[in-house]
């Protein structure tokens, strides 16, 4: 392959040998690229192939179609940040984007959404955090909040002590925690815990914004997500009008918040939250939502591709690295809008279709 490899900026050859990146000539190889811009292959870093719009997926076979989706757009890693099914027979699939799955949802009893969580009391939810810990690659997802019927609004799903335990005993396990949150009053108990990475994040104020900052701690704001929240206030306005308004009050001040934490130096990365409510593919949409908000497109790309694959242990375009490759006609860094269309990808070492 030949284009500018990004992000050196640098116009050279690349050979890709048995899944492996090389610079050094290979004889007798064959050109299927030449021209255009080369980035490593887009990360879904908050992606659900286990779940689909009616619930969750109960085939593989159907996991499998969903994340097809996404790698059919770019994405080749996904971070499945959570799945009612498990899927580990994939993780080797040579079709498949690269996974790194996190196991099951924990959450409180009738707490989440039906059918996807492990469902704890607080005596169980530590002893959960170490079991899910070796059920993924290395990243466990709690539930931090939710809709409170009993009080008609968003609350946290655990108290302060029993966040702290279960983030203590996932990271004696090995692993890292995701912690979904849309409101503000969970995010404080979370921080202080150390979890590793903020999904959504609604609620965050400049506090904990620099808090954030200080500790590295990534926030991925999944904003395609975010934008669903009108429609969701408006199916809860008759029962519950008050969780109605404060969704509302949280999809607006969001673009807000997520330029705040860019300013504040904040790791951000990119994630759909496919699965659900969100359909799959939405990766480069997403990145365009980042730079609305405020995002440089470098660094767009960078939570997009080389620096999220970094953040989650994989290398990018170097001597040796991982043949994950997409190409592009144009430079993504002048229009990001191109990253919906790519011309060329390669895949664990193979071109993909």
């Amino acid at each position: 392959m030949r284009g500018v490899v990004l992000p050196d900026d640098v116009e050279r050859d690349v050979w890709v040998v048995g899944g492996r990146l090389t610079f050094e000539p290979v004889p007798g190889a064959s050109t299927v690229a030449s021209g255009g811009f080369l980035l490593p292959g887009l990360v879904d870093a908050h992606c659900h192939p286990g779940i689909a719009p009616g619930g969750p997926v109960t085939e593989v076979a159907e996991a499998k179609r969903l994340a097809l989706i996404d790698r059919d757009a770019g994405v080749l890693t996904i971070r499945d940040a959570g799945s009612p099914i498990d899927y580990r027979e994939l993780d080797d699939d040579p079709d498949m984007p690269r996974l790194i799955r996190a196991g099951r949802h924990l959450a409180p009893p009738r707490r989440y959404m039906p059918g996807l969580a492990v469902e704890c009391t607080p005596a169980e939810f530590v002893a959960q955090a170490a079991v899910q810990a070796r059920a993924g690659h290395g990243w466990i997802k709690i539930v931090g909040d939710w809709i409170d019927r009993g009080a008609g609004d968003l609350g946290p799903t655990y108290d302060d002590s029993t966040f702290a335990a279960a983030v203590a005993a996932a990271h004696d396990a090995g692993a890292r925690v995701a912690v979904h949150t849309f409101s503000e009053a969970a995010l404080p108990g979370l921080v202080a815990a150390g979890v590793d990475s903020i999904e959504h994040g609604t609620g965050l104020s400049l506090d904990l914004i620099d808090d954030l900052a200080s500790r590295g701690t990534a926030l991925v704001p999944t904003m395609t997500n975010i934008l669903t929240f009108s429609d969701i206030a408006e199916k809860a306005q008759p029962k519950f009008p008050e969780y109605a308004e404060h969704m509302r009050r949280l999809q607006a001040g969001f673009p807000a918040v997520v330029r705040a934490a860019y300013e504040a130096g904040v790791p951000i990365y990119v994630g759909t939250d496919a699965g659900g409510g969100v359909a799959h593919g939405l990766a480069a949409s997403e990145m365009l939502l980042l730079a609305d908000a405020g995002m440089s497109p470098l660094d767009v790309l960078a939570a997009g591709s080389w620096g999220a694959r970094e953040w989650l242990g994989l290398p990018g375009l170097e001597e040796g690295g991982l043949a994950d490759i997409c190409v592009y006609p144009e430079d993504p860094r002048q229009d990001l809008g191109v990253l919906k269309a790519p011309t060329r990808m390669v895949l664990r070492g193979r071109v993909i279709a």
